[in-house]
Parts: C-alpha cells; structure tokens; sequence
C-alpha cells in the first residue's frame, strides 16, 4: 500500500479540493499519512493570491523532497497554473496538475509512475463547466467545507486568481444537495459554503437560480443545523438577498466581507465595485437584521499609489465599522496584473507601518466585543479537547474554550461567558442543550 502526503495552502476551496484529492485515494488503496511522515507520494496543493503563496509554495514543495528523495513530488493548483515554466525548473518536483486536473489526480499519478507521462494544463480561462469531484464526504472536523463554484470573473487590478481559476462556473444545485445530505447522514450538523467568488454562484446557469435559492434549499435538509458563508462580495448583502436570508433559522450570524480598502479612490484603482457609503449602508442592514452579528474583513494596505490621506481615510473607515477582525495584507506586485504597471509604489516600510497599526486597531476592536460578550449566554458546537478543554466556536464565529469532562465533540451546548483573552473567550455552567 503506498503512502500519500498533502500539504495545502491557502482558501477553503484548496482545502476541499485537497479533501477531494484525499477521498480519491483512499478509494483507490492508498494510505494516507501526515506530510511531516515518509510517503512515496508528496502532494502540495499550491496558492498564489500574494507573493509569499508563492514562496512557501515553494518551499514545501522541497521540504517534501528533503524527507524522501526516492517520493514522487506533485505540485498541483494556482501556483502552477499561472507559472508552469518557473515551477517546472524545479529540480525537486516530478509532475505538475493545474486547478481543472486536481479531480483526476490518481489516474495523473498513476500514469506518471507507469509511464513518466506528463500533463498538458488545460487553459482554464476557456473552461466552461464546473470540475466536480463528485460527492466529497472525507472531512477532518465537525464541520464540513462544501465548494459551490469556482472561478471568477472581477478581475480585480491586484489579483492573478481569474487567470489560476478561470471564468465563474456554478456546481449544479442537485450535486451540492446530494453531497450535503451525505454528510449530513455522517451526522456532521455545520456546512460552510466555500467558493472563489460566492456571490457569482448561479450566474452562469441559463435558469435564474442564484446563491439564495440554493442557500433555502439547504436550509431543509435534516440534519444540518447551521449554514455557514465563506467570504462574501459586498454587494449580493442587498435588500432583497437578507430579506430572504434573514427567514432562514439555520445561517450563521458571521459574515466575511472582504473591503479592501476603506477609501473610494484606492477602490477605483483596485478595480472593486463599490464606494464606502454602499459598504457603510451593507453593513447597516446587515446590522439591523441580526442583532448579535460579527463582521470580518480583509484589508490591503501599501497599494500603488496609496497616500498618507489615503491610508488616514481607510482607517478612519475602518475604526467607524468597528469590525471584529481584520485580515490585513500588505500589497505584493503580482506580474501580470494592473496593478503590477501603476506608478507611484508604495515603499516596504510604509506597508509594514500602516499593517501594524491596523493590526493593533484590529486586536483593539476584538477586545472590544469580547468584553461586550461578558456575562452573556453562547450556543457552541463543540469542535475538540485539547487536555481538560473543550473548544469550539458559535454560531457567529467567537471561538470559546471551558473545562469539563463530559462535553461530547460535535454535540450542541450553551455556556455563560465569564472571561477571555484576545483570541479567545472562556464560559461557564456549560450544559447539553
């Protein structure tokens, strides 16, 4: 029996698509074993939204062959896609699959160790149909990651993923059905509804069906108690969508809306499409509509042409929202995009000087609302123990940890907060509910 490896970087979609690429190999006889262990087979899903992706792409991909020379290294995903010539110098790797080949990645293999037969890429902006993988039910925790679609079609002025991933291709909604209720009838109650641009699901079929009306479909499922979003574009947060949403008892009161930047001429420039009053007026509905919900976004500080107003602009906007945590990213030139040709770069050290300082806004802000949680009743879903913890994370993604002995793992209980710290928050009078 050989052994397999993976090692994944990146989103939620790679995760899947590594969950995919494991259940396939499973299914055909193979052992699947801890990358840190000696495999014959070394797998590294890749990831190249920034440049440091790219290293530690990279890097990985050589750690693998450091731990076995004779191993069959595969380097497979976004990094790949958009730079086959650089990554295929790379002594240390044997075969390289893109993001359309991952779903065939045992037969790739397979013909690779029987016949050193390589793969041409697909040219995946010509791709057209979503690449399914089937009903992916291997999952690691309670919670099961289920992609709905790939590819995207903003071509944001920073961003290679339209090139990695292609054209937006929506999952047709009786495979998602049938995927959930086979991992609901694992009895796994979460699911996070995962893509490369979410909100796009559905526009692509010549029937209207949209995000929404998948997300009423899995809403009657059994088995299935909270739906989770992954990163969500601002502008589906309409009227009409949370009017719909808000009637659906299972989504989870978290929503990740990725900003970028808190100032309407770094958004132009960005090529995103919208202002900050129509994220302002998102972010008030949404507000309106649940009363204990967290926001959470991702920030690019040092984009070309960023000016100190620039910066004080966002972060006045930031400090305004108050969100709950912020991912911040300082920019890195991505050859091949826009961005990459605009004037005025901004230096490494500004970059460092205004990440820092959003940092510290952001711990301030979590701070902030953890101490507006205290002596309140949570609802957890219990994850993990880890000694004499158990952790896990509610409905609105506060990640909160207790003592106790007779907590089961994926079991629903509730708990009164009584203390934390910036990561986290500890409760109290934990019972089944």
């Amino acid at each position: 029996m050989k052994k397999v490896a993976f090692y994944t970087l990146g989103c939620k979609v790679n995760q899947y698509e590594t969950n995919g690429m494991i259940q396939k190999f499973i299914e055909h006889g193979y052992q699947i074993v801890e990358f840190n262990e000696i495999a014959d087979i070394y797998i590294v899903n890749t990831c190249t939204v920034t440049n440091i992706s790219d290293r530690k792409s990279r890097q990985m991909l050589r750690r693998a062959k450091e731990m076995n020379e004779n191993a069959l290294i595969v380097a497979v995903g976004c990094y790949v896609q958009v730079a086959k010539k650089e990554i295929e110098k790379m002594p240390e790797i044997d075969l390289c699959l893109g993001t359309n080949e991952k779903k065939n990645v045992v037969e790739y293999v397979e013909e690779y160790l029987q016949n050193g037969q390589k793969v041409d890429l697909e040219e995946v902006l010509l791709s057209k149909e979503y690449g399914d993988f089937g009903s992916v039910t291997y999952t690691e925790k309670v919670r099961a990651v289920i992609k709905i679609q790939d590819g995207c079609d903003r071509f944001c002025s920073y961003c290679l993923i339209p090139y990695a991933r292609g054209r937006v291709r929506s999952r047709k909604p009786e495979k998602v059905i049938e995927e959930i209720k086979s991992i609901a009838g694992r009895g796994i109650k979460e699911v996070v509804m995962t893509g490369i641009h979410v909100a796009s699901y559905g526009k692509d079929f010549k029937e209207n069906y949209q995000l929404i009306d998948l997300l009423e479909a899995i809403e009657k499922i059994e088995g299935i108690e909270r739906i989770r979003l992954g990163s969500m574009e601002p502008l589906l947060m309409n009227e009409a969508f949370l009017e719909r949403l808000e009637k659906l008892d299972k989504i989870c009161h978290h929503f990740h809306l990725s900003l970028q930047s808190g100032c309407d001429k770094t958004l132009e420039r960005m090529n995103r499409r919208y202002s900050i009053k129509q994220f302002e007026q998102i972010v008030q509905n949404l507000r309106k509509t649940y009363k204990d919900v967290i926001l959470t976004t991702d920030i690019i500080v040092g984009f070309p042409g960023e000016t100190e107003e620039e910066f004080a602009e966002t972060y006045a906007f930031l400090k305004k929202i108050k969100f709950y945590k912020m991912h911040v990213f300082k920019y890195s030139v991505r050859s091949g995009t826009k961005a990459a040709l605009l004037e005025n770069q901004v230096p490494n050290e500004k970059k460092e000087e205004r990440s820092k300082k959003l940092i510290q806004l952001s711990e301030e802000n979590q701070q902030w609302y953890h101490q507006k949680w205290m002596g309140k009743q949570v609802e957890v879903l219990v994850e993990e123990k880890e000694g004499q913890f158990y952790k896990g994370h509610t409905g609105n993604y506060l990640f909160v940890k207790w003592q106790g002995n007779q907590n089961g793992i994926n079991e629903f209980v509730k708990g009164i907060v009584e203390g934390g710290t910036k990561e986290e928050l500890i409760v109290k009078n934990v019972t089944k509910m």
